[in-house]
């Protein structure tokens, strides 16, 4: 064995040793273990976002309001802790109070904060001057809110857009390919590091989601007669999953790069300030959209579609936050990789359904496996 060949087994055997160490840290696997069943929900809801569209309820925008809105509910619990804790422990409350804003500390001797109410170390991983961040502030969090509403409804619409268009299948597989964008953007703000195995992992996902995706063209499409109001135009479905993909990519790398740790936010304000920005500035959208005759504003006329639409908000409700759970404890790229792991979730799905898969649908779930687990190893180690 030459010494090239070598040196190849012990970098990987170093990477290995370097991800089973990481996985063994807590927050890192439990990243993972989260960001799997946001996958396992988004493919059910996108399924059943569509089954909502073939019913005749082609509501794309209102569908995306109602579901970012229910983030609102997350107030409710935050305030009545806040209440809890001003009617109890007033005194304490009183010795608390201070400016708004903390400085950013970046004093080498200092190596951790502590976060009063958790106790918290708060770090800023990777910083050469170990820069010593302070958790986010009320009027802070909801400054962050407001910027990531836009970038998450613009994300999520286009995404409910591409269903009304095209298939469910092409528009998770072309929303997966996010994490293109999430290196290139990553890199460019250094959030992510580029390696060779990272770049290897992004072009074996987008392997596989070009694989799916021509045996998904290849397959029988529906017609403009067989569809929902005659509504199948796959070009433009395609572009608002290209499109979700790229904001997806925005919004993950706004979060790392503003929060960073996940014990420098209080995540039930920070959504429930989304669901709030988004009941007060949205809707003027949606009237718009009534009035020049694009998107009326109706409830659904079945009551199976009632259903269909609240579960469906339910499932927005819990897996969106579980998501950012997942990419504070993981990096942006794990998260966006991760979104491809929708494509063996519907293989399988298919074929428990007893659906035909062709061969070049599982050796591109496989691929999409595979560059999950790359990512994953590639980003445990590398401290960016």
């Amino acid at each position: 064995m030459d010494a090239a060949s070598q040196h190849r087994i012990g970098y990987m055997r170093d990477k290995l040793r370097a991800f089973v160490t990481a996985t063994l840290n807590r927050d890192f696997l439990s990243g993972i273990i989260i960001l799997l069943v946001v996958v396992f929900l988004w493919t059910a809801s996108n399924f059943l976002t569509q089954d909502i569209y073939d019913g005749g309820y082609e509501k794309p925008f209102l569908v995306t309001y109602l579901s970012t809105s229910s983030f609102v509910l997350y107030l409710f619990p935050y305030c009545a802790h806040r209440w809890w804790k001003v009617g109890h422990n007033p005194e304490q409350n009183h010795l608390r109070q201070g400016p708004e804003l903390q400085p950013l500390t970046t004093s080498t001797d200092a190596d951790e904060l502590i976060d009063e109410e958790h106790a918290t170390p708060v770090i800023a991983r990777g910083s050469s001057s170990r820069a010593v961040l302070p958790p986010l502030t009320t009027k802070e969090t909801a400054n962050l809110a407001m910027a990531f509403c836009v970038l998450w409804f613009i994300a999520n619409w286009s995404l409910n857009a591409s269903l009304v268009y095209t298939t469910a299948a092409s528009a998770m597989i072309l929303s997966s390919t996010s994490g293109f964008f999430t290196l290139g953007i990553g890199r460019i703000l250094r959030v992510e590091a580029l390696t060779r195995t990272k770049i290897l992992a992004v072009v074996l996902s987008f392997s596989g989601v070009v694989l799916v995706y021509i045996s998904d063209s290849r397959q029988k499409q529906p017609t403009a007669s067989t569809t929902a109001n005659g509504s199948y135009h796959p070009v433009l479905g395609d572009f608002l999953g290209l499109t979700s993909a790229l904001f997806y990519a925005f919004y993950v790398i706004l979060l790392k790069i503003r929060i960073g740790s996940e014990s420098r936010i209080d995540m039930r304000l920070f959504f429930g300030f989304v669901g709030l920005f988004n009941i007060l500035f949205a809707w003027p959208v949606a009237l718009l959209l009534h009035l020049i005759g694009i998107e009326t504003l109706e409830w659904p006329s079945t009551r199976n579609a009632v259903i269909a639409l609240l579960v469906n908000t339910g499932i927005t409700f819990s897996s969106d936050y579980l998501y950012v759970i997942a990419m504070l404890k993981t990096t942006p790229l794990v998260v966006t990789v991760g979104l491809s792991l929708t494509i063996p979730f519907a293989v399988v799905g298919d074929i428990l359904l007893g659906h035909t898969i062709y061969t070049q649908v599982i050796l591109g779930a496989m691929l999409v496996m595979f560059s999950f687990v790359a990512v994953g190893i590639d980003s445990s180690s590398v401290d960016y």
